[in-house]
């Protein structure tokens, strides 16, 4: 099992992390998200080239137990989508850190970023519900 909280990774509390590289940042869900939505059958996809404002929606996660709506912790444009879950959306939960990884944004604002939660803070929202 991967690192339920990686200390490189900044946070939503929408449980999203994200990842910066330089102005790029790869968005997905959480290790405690994917564990409270059980196993990932079918994520939806935003097309590449969407512009997306940080906090607003541009896909689902649907699992056995539910539906839930994807939040962009960041703004900017939608550069790659993980086209491996279109067929193995259990990624998610098998490697959310890694393999299950959902979209790639060019950063419009990577100041974006200083909104987000460090991993202590994450862990603490979590911890706390």
């Amino acid at each position: 099992m991967s690192e339920p909280f990686p200390v490189d990774l900044k946070y939503s509390k929408e449980h999203e992390w994200v990842k910066v590289d330089g102005k790029t940042a790869l968005v997905g869900i959480t290790h405690h998200a994917q564990d409270q939505l059980g196993d990932v059958v079918y994520v939806e996809l935003p097309p590449v080239g969407k512009e997306i404002k940080a906090m607003e929606e541009f896909g689902v996660v649907e699992s056995v137990k539910s539906v839930s709506s994807l939040f962009c912790p960041v703004s900017g444009k939608v550069v790659e989508a993980n086209s491996a879950l279109n067929n193995s959306p259990q990624l998610v939960n098998d490697d959310p850190y890694g393999k299950g990884w959902i979209i790639k944004v060019e950063m419009g604002n990577p100041a974006d970023t200083n909104a987000l939660l460090s991993a202590a803070d994450y862990k603490k929202l979590v911890e706390a519900k």
